[in-house]
């Protein structure tokens, strides 16, 4: 779990330079991405203290795989992100025991919910941003008559 806490360490970092450049309708997003990565890098940092481990310090500063300058590359940087630590997440969950009792329960499923979390996120971001929300068809908004222009 080390390996999770350093990659929650670098996504907490990531997300800090994602947010300078990040488009401002995308703000808060990248807030509650950051505020999650921090609370889960807590948590996994208090299980291994509690097995007696010491868990991984915070690097001064991390290789950065994507150059972010605008708004486009942050959303590639945030993909990344979640990419990495869902890498790092998916490894705890296998090498933790097929028959969980005890903390290693606690364990993988914390590890289920990280790579859920980064999936679903590296998902959502992706998609918003290739496909710009949309009305969904049959709304009020789609009705024949407010864009009479529309091949039917």
């Amino acid at each position: 779990m080390a390996d999770a806490v350093r990659a929650e360490h670098a996504a907490v970092y990531a997300y800090g330079l994602v947010d300078a450049y990040a488009a401002a309708q995308r703000r808060a997003a990248v807030t509650e991405a950051a505020t999650v990565h921090r609370a889960r890098r807590d948590t996994a940092t208090a299980l291994l203290q509690a097995d007696g481990v010491v868990p991984p310090a915070a690097e001064a500063g991390y290789a950065i795989p994507v150059m972010v300058t605008n708004a486009t590359t942050a959303v590639t940087m945030a993909v990344e992100i979640e990419s990495e630590t869902a890498v790092a997440w998916r490894s705890v969950l296998e090498r933790s025991s097929a028959q969980p009792q005890g903390t290693i329960a606690g364990v993988r499923s914390m590890a289920v919910d990280a790579l859920t979390d980064c999936a679903v996120r590296a998902g959502v971001v992706c998609w918003l941003s290739h496909h710009p929300p949309q009305h969904f068809r049959g709304s009020h908004e789609d009705h024949p008559a407010r864009h009479p222009h529309r091949l039917r």
